[in-house]
């Protein structure tokens, strides 16, 4: 984000916090944990198993089903009251929306900011992946609906950054990305981009995908991306392709020259 016409500070970015949820990680401090101690947080599936979860069994015989995904704890859970749901509300919104939702409090909590008093424009860039938790579909029983309107708001990808600007108070700018696997990285770069035009003075970015059939498989097949024995060896010379995983991530990012007056609320 530095141009060599412009001082870098004047050009810096600082994280100020930031919050994640991952496979066998449920916090950043876990996660790092897992990093250094070389955990490879991986699931791997017994037929029983993937055939109780809906798995065909004709599909386990296949040689080249693996039997492995990044799991991703405690999806159905959502403190509903605490984000101001209501009980069908809660239901009808994706898990992704709410996990999403969850990890911008957190981050916004570790950076020592309590959005509901905090005056500066906060803006919010995020992506999530495709919805298989509700169909969008308009059905005879729903159509006109608030229910119908509601279903869409909780699972369309679209509300995914307002959603959370709504629900936070949070009055910057706010964008859904969508650019598959970069998402994330293109959110982060969009969210710098917008301080350092001076759009919001804070901005939240990050992602979230979460396949709600998590007890599940993928079938391998050459030259795809993904690995064809269930494990992923990033940056390694045995590196043989990706696995599907699940997880959310946030950062929360200020100017670095106005580190010095960040207005630090208790969270007490």
């Amino acid at each position: 984000m530095n141009s060599p016409d412009l001082d870098n500070s004047i050009q810096a970015i600082a994280i100020i916090g930031m919050s994640g949820r991952f496979p066998g990680a449920n916090s950043i401090k876990q996660f790092w944990e897992n990093l250094r101690s070389g955990v490879e947080s991986i699931s791997n599936f017994t037929d029983e198993e993937l055939i109780a979860s809906g798995v065909d069994s004709e599909l386990l015989s296949n040689l080249k089903y693996v039997k492995s995904i990044a799991v991703l704890e405690n999806i159905d859970l959502f403190d509903a009251a605490f984000f101001g749901f209501n009980p069908k509300e809660a239901e009808l919104t994706n898990p992704q929306h709410r996990l999403f939702l969850e990890s911008a409090w957190e981050a916004l909590e570790n950076a020592g900011y309590d959005s509901q008093r905090c005056e500066i424009p906060i803006g919010v860039y995020a992506g999530a992946s495709s919805n298989n938790y509700l169909s969008l579909d308009l059905d005879k029983d729903s159509a006109g609906l608030a229910s119908f309107f509601q279903k869409g708001i909780g699972n369309d990808n679209d509300f995914l950054a307002t959603r959370v600007s709504y629900k936070l108070n949070l009055t910057g700018p706010s964008l859904t990305v969508q650019t598959a696997c970069s998402t994330s990285l293109v959110a982060t770069t969009l969210a710098c981009q917008s301080l350092l035009n001076y759009q919001c003075d804070m901005a939240l970015a990050g992602g979230v995908s979460v396949n709600i059939l998590q007890k599940t498989g993928y079938l391998y097949q050459e030259g795809g991306i993904l690995s064809p024995d269930g494990h992923c060896r990033a940056f390694d010379a045995q590196a043989r392709g990706t696995i599907i995983g699940n997880g959310a991530g946030v950062v929360v990012l200020k100017r670095l020259a106005e580190r010095s007056r960040m207005v630090i609320i208790s969270m007490l």
